[in-house]
Formats: C-alpha cells, sequence, structure tokens
C-alpha cells in the first residue's frame, strides 16, 4: 500500500495557499505558477511548514548522524537545483564548487538536466566534500542515485551527459568506500539538504 503524503503549497500571486491530500490536486493549484509547495507524511507537518513561512529550508527536528547528506529539487520553480549540507542543514556546497555558482547556498542548474541528473552530480559533490573533510557517511533520499547510478548500474539509454557522470561518480565511490566511507539512503522527510517536491 502507498503511503499518504500531503502537499502543502502557496501560491503568492492569488494570494492562495493550503494542503492538498494528493499530488493531483496539488498539481492544478500550481502547475504554471510562481508557486512554492512541498510533500508531507502527515497534515500537521504541512501546515507547520506553510506557518513557519513556506521556507525549503525548514525541516524536522530529528537528531541526524553526522555526515554529508545531498538532495535535488524542482520546488522553487526555477529548474532543478542542488543541495549539499552537514546534518544541522548547514549549506556545505561552497566546499566543491565557486561562491559565484550559488544561490542561497544551493547550485541551480536550470530547466535543462532532469531531477535525476541533479541528485547524481549532488552525490558527486557530497562525496568529494566528505573525502577531503574525512567524513565517512554521505546520505540522500535517491534510490536510483544510491542503489544503481553510483554502482554503475545505470542503462546506455539514459542521456550521454548522465551516463558519463554515473561512471565518474561510481568510480569516485569506490574510492570513498575504499576508505572506509558509507553512502546511505534515507528518506526524504530526514533529509537536511531537501529541496521539497521532487
Amino acid at each position: 500500500m502507498t503511503k499518504k503524503k500531503f502537499y502543502a503549497y502557496i501560491v503568492p500571486a492569488k494570494k492562495l495557499k493550503g494542503v492538498a491530500e494528493n499530488w493531483p490536486e496539488a498539481e492544478k493549484i500550481v502547475k504554471g505558477e510562481e508557486a512554492r509547495f512541498k510533500g508531507f507524511s502527515t497534515r500537521e507537518e504541512a501546515e507547520e511548514w506553510l506557518k513557519q513561512g513556506a521556507k525549503y529550508e525548514v525541516r524536522s527536528v530529528k537528531k541526524l548522524e553526522p555526515g554529508i547528506y545531498f538532495d535535488a529539487g524542482t520546488g522553487r520553480g526555477e529548474g532543478v537545483e542542488i543541495s549539499v549540507t552537514d546534518e544541522k542543514g548547514k549549506n556545505l556546497l561552497h566546499k566543491a564548487i565557486s561562491k559565484e555558482e550559488l544561490t542561497r547556498g544551493k547550485h541551480l542548474l536550470g530547466k535543462e538536466v532532469t531531477n535525476n541528473y541533479g541528485e547524481l552530480l549532488a552525490c558527486k559533490y557530497a562525496i568529494e566534500i566528505a573525502m577531503a573533510e574525512d567524513v565517512k557517511k554521505v546520505f540522500g533520499d535517491s534510490k536510483l542515485v544510491i542503489e544503481f547510478w553510483t554502482k554503475w548500474r545505470v542503462k546506455k539509454e539514459v542521456p550521454e551527459e548522465t551516463f558519463k557522470l554515473a561512471r565518474e561518480v561510481a568510480k569516485l565511490r569506490e574510492e570513498f568506500e575504499e576508505q572506509g566511507g558509507e553512502v546511505i539512503r534515507i528518506s526524504g522527510d530526514d533529509n537536511p539538504a531537501d529541496l521539497g517536491f521532487h
């Protein structure tokens, strides 16, 4: 059985905000609009996010393991952006790319790439930062990236740019794991790097 999700949304131009009980309902409201929206496990969490200003950076207060966390998302409506943080949600991307490439501590890739490509690139940066800082755990919520692409299980049909990046990140992950590192899948609800709806 699929776990039910609630989608909080805010559409400033239309002065709309609320919680939808499924994605199709939320999509009708936010599609084609300058909107912020995010999925939650409970209605209470969705309402709390709205109450706190519908900021993507608002996370749960669950105590997380020390490590490097990564994510990609499309919630701001500007295309795919990536995030790499520590367990407290502190932005770390400036340790992998120049500050000029960052907006709000995140890296905007634009609308030309897929969310999965963004997840893969964010994973690459997370592993690079972990290796440079001698951190042994990297966390993300993408099953595709963690269980397949970074283990070099990728179909040749993906775009060439994604294929090349998957090969590069798989080699990097192998090196990281040889040095005692781990890449661990977690729930998006617990990911401090989370950028909202994917």
